[in-house]
């Protein structure tokens, strides 16, 4: 991931005066030309960039001796993957430099092979019922006819030719295209974030050199900053510490209208995991930096390449000034057409925003004939509306629009036989559907995407991680909030967890948090997690030393006493674990108010405590005088019982705590996918090598504990909880995992039954069918929700573990499975994948 770099003096020969010189250069690395120490091009030969322009008529005014020096990686477009573009990168790769050429450019040679192009791209496809594509056929035969090689001057005749053709205009009712210059590129991927900063330097100098000669080029960038200084916008940032020359060229184009900012958020976040204050963070951090640096916010949501869409993101955009969305992944869908195109889409409050999906069904088109017509006839809301997008430019690892793109959309400009290609705008295309929109249908509910469902569970410490820092940051802000209510000399931390916040939401990339990418990029991520623990602890304490001054004073009182703060919005009665005057830990039975604090002197007793017994078959019973549990010696759940209703949650003859192994071999998509056909592969873990045992006797808390081998070479252990006057069992799960190809879930069946399973999202929950009555339902059979942590048996307030004074709170996601009067329900502290099939709760370790 280091680069070279090559000095390159050149001498144009005085003899190709009036001509046009080009420098080439090719390479199966990227690279960049710098002239007088600013970068002008960007180079990949996968991006169709192998030349830097020196002149396009060579002048004697002109210096014809000038030094150059090209900036080349080891990578390509795509990474350095060995053997597959998706392999881990290969450490041993070497770059080739096959030419670097000063050459004489033939503009009019190139001109006459566009129209070529154009024209039996026509004639192919436009069929044979249709006599445009024989008008273009006769013509391209005609200019064969006419044009003489060797004999330049025949080529005018040859052009005016196909002129004639591209002048005929269409009718009224035509398709327009907006067209808009694209460039996809992801944050961290097949490549580290310190490569993103080049990639971006590459693409937009070469964009930012298009549009200084082509001056109708609009290009809509999504993810505008790149360094690891204050951090979408922050690829924008980025490029604005790095590059600071290129950074004031984009600013000159933005004032212009040709550079467009896009997104509204800090980075193309994945669409389904951040927490709901994540998502907010990522809208409130992007809008800002776009109003600070551009002098407005965006009106477009552009997220078009994370792995589906959460129901409550209508509303965040709407709170976020957006009311405008584009994407196009869920052409990737497995099973299901997406029935639309353009429609509204309305989230779990009713939020609306209008939402387009290109009908091309990418966002890397390169003004092919055959994208322009796929465009129209893919199209699935013909007669409701009568514009479309058309993204167009190399994309993921950068690259951008190419020259030869705006030539052959030109050419297309308003021909006859082809939709009408209109180079746009984001504004432009959403303020004409907006004026269609009276007869556009709403989608209710979530964006699923039928495919990369493994992205709920790939790298668990990554969304471990994601989950605890999401936590730590809300411990931090509301302790220092309550700090600086209370002692007006005490500074709130607000660059601090600016900067914080801004590392999260980085790690929140659509290929970093769903772990879709490189070894190198997760060890990035995981010391960014580290970076925010350590400095958030730091920031806990000192508003808690604020906060609670005088509480912590040795004066303060004469027994030994506790602090515990309650950072959540309910008081808790909770049991928590404190290390006492000998080093040992306690237990102590706590009540502490909501986002508060108490001094706890003297834990109260529980009216019922907990009781644990091994029974003659090895099993043990445990309970606390709200629910009691059976679990035997493999550790499954036998029995659950709520004793207030006197009803067992678990169907008999059957086990809850089942964990099961299945195969994990998807069709490509190794890190993404796991595919339907694992459910036939299930092989229940059996294979015991501690049998359960009682750890804690019972009082305050009661335990057991045992040991399980998982697959050839792994190891779970296993620890099961149930504390005084609590009405959830926990389980506390660790794994030494050393398989591969495999894919680890524990089940629980439950004596619930109900056509639909509740699972929370965003500030709020949706439903799920526990059916697979139809292709839409089965199609879900992985879906981002809750997964084990915790076993509730009823409707209760949400509870955590209580932290003790500076230690930390866990975080939570939940599933839910009722009938009227009656559920069951799965919550966690750092896992997202989980399915309800009928009665059967599963989530995916």
């Amino acid at each position: 991931w280091e680069t070279c770099w090559f000095k390159v003096e050149l001498s144009i020969p005085p003899a190709w005066a009036g001509r046009e010189v080009h420098f080439v250069w090719e390479s199966d690395g990227e690279g960049m030309v710098w002239r007088d120490a600013q970068p002008v091009q960007g180079l990949t030969k996968e991006g169709e960039k192998t030349s830097y322009i020196l002149t396009r008529s060579l002048k004697e005014s002109e210096p014809h001796s000038l030094t150059l020096y090209v900036e080349l990686a080891c990578n390509g477009l795509f990474g350095a993957g060995q053997g597959s573009m998706i392999a881990p990168p290969d450490p041993d790769r070497r770059v080739t430099l096959s030419k670097a050429e000063l050459v004489v450019f033939n503009r009019d040679v190139y001109e006459l092979l566009m129209d070529l192009e154009i024209l039996l791209d026509m004639a192919q496809l436009l069929g044979e019922e249709n006599q445009r594509s024989f008008q273009a056929l006769y013509t391209a035969n005609q200019m064969v006819n006419v044009c003489d090689v060797t004999d330049p001057s025949t080529f005018p005749a040859a052009r005016d030719l196909a002129a004639a053709i591209f002048s005929q205009r269409n009718g009224e009712s035509q398709h327009t295209i907006h067209a808009m210059g694209h460039c996809h590129i992801d944050s961290a991927w097949l490549w580290p974030y310190e490569e993103t900063i080049r990639k971006c330097a590459r693409s937009w100098v070469t964009v930012v050199h298009l549009m200084e000669h082509n001056p109708e080029l609009t290009f809509a960038c999504s993810q505008l900053g790149l360094t690891p200084v204050p951090w979408q916008a922050q690829q924008f940032q980025w490029v604005r510490s790095c590059y600071p020359g290129l950074y004031a060229r984009i600013q000159d184009f933005v004032a212009k209208g040709q550079f467009v900012p896009v997104g509204g958020t800090w980075v193309e976040m994945d669409g389904n995991l951040p927490s709901g204050e994540s998502m907010v963070r990522q809208f409130l951090q992007g809008q800002r930096f776009f109003q600070e640096q551009f002098g407005r916010i965006c009106s477009e949501f552009w997220l078009p390449d994370t792995f589906g869409y959460s129901a409550q993101l209508p509303q965040l955009m709407r709170g976020s000034g957006i009311q405008r969305f584009l994407t196009q992944k869920l052409s990737w869908n497995l099973v299901n057409s997406f029935p639309h195109h353009t429609f509204f889409w309305e989230g779990i409050d009713g939020s609306q925003v209008l939402t387009h999906f290109p009908p091309g069904d990418s966002y890397g088109m390169q003004g092919r004939v055959a994208e322009m017509l796929k465009t129209v006839k893919n199209n699935k809301d013909k007669g409701r509306v009568n514009h479309s997008a058309f993204l167009f430019g190399f994309g993921d690892g950068g690259g951008g629009p190419t020259q030869k793109m705006l030539d052959r959309m030109k050419r297309m400009r308003d021909t006859d036989g082809l939709p009408r290609v209109k180079i746009s705008t984001p504004d432009q295309l959403f303020s004409v559907l907006e004026k269609e929109s009276s007869q556009l249908c709403t989608w209710v509910g979530e964006l699923f995407l039928e495919l990369h469902n493994g992205t709920y569970t790939t790298q668990a410490q990554i969304k471990k991680g994601n989950r605890e820092c999401e936590r730590i940051l809300h411990d931090v802000e509301v302790l220092s909030s309550l700090a600086v209510a209370q002692d007006t000399a005490f500074q709130y931390p607000a660059s601090q967890l600016q900067q914080l916040w801004r590392l999260l939401l980085l790690n929140q990339f659509h290929d970093v948090l769903p772990g879709s990418c490189i070894q190198l990029v997760v060890e990035d991520a995981l010391q960014y997690y580290t970076e925010i623990r350590r400095a958030g602890a730091r920031l806990q304490e000192e508003a808690v030393q604020s906060l609670c001054r005088d509480l912590l004073q040795p004066q303060a009182c004469s027994t030994h006493s506790t602090l515990v703060l309650n950072t959540l919005s309910w008081e808790r009665t909770e049991v928590i674990a404190s290390p006492g005057p000998d080093g040992a830990e306690t237990l102590a039975l706590v009540t502490v108010p909501s986002m508060g604090y108490a001094l706890v002197q003297e834990p109260f007793v529980p009216p019922q405590p907990v009781a644990v017994r091994k029974q003659e078959d090895g099993s043990i019973t445990m309970e606390n005088g709200v629910i009691a549990v059976c679990l035997d010696t493999m550790g499954h759940l036998t029995s659950l019982q709520l004793l207030d209703s006197g009803r067992s949650s678990v169907p008999d003859g059957c086990y809850a705590n089942q964990f099961a192994l299945f195969d994990d071999v998807p069709l490509y998509w190794d890190a993404w996918d796991v595919m339907d056909y694992h459910l036939e592969t299930r092989k229940p873990v059996t294979t015991l090598l501690k049998p359960l045992e009682i750890t804690l006797a019972g009082g305050l808390r009661g335990s057991v504990s045992f040991s399980l081998q998982v697959g050839k070479s792994s190891t779970l252990t296993q620890e099961i909880i149930l504390d005084a006057m609590c009405p959830y069992l926990r389980f506390l799960t660790q794994v030494e995992w050393k398989e591969a190809h495999k894919f680890l879930k524990v089940e629980f069946p439950v004596q619930v039954r109900s056509a639909n399973a509740t699972y929370e999202i965003q500030f709020g929950h949706l439903q799920r069918p526990t059916h697979w009555n139809t292709s839409w339902d089965w199609a879900r059979f992985e879906v981002r929700g809750s997964c084990s942590g915790l076993l509730l048996l009823q409707a209760v307030p949400r509870v955590l573990s209580t932290s003790l004074c500076l230690l930390q709170v866990w975080a939570h996601k939940w599933l839910d499975l009722s009938e009227h009067g009656f559920g069951v329900a799965l919550l966690n502290d750092c896992k997202y994948g989980a399915s309800a099939h009928r009665n059967v709760l599963s989530l995916s370790l």
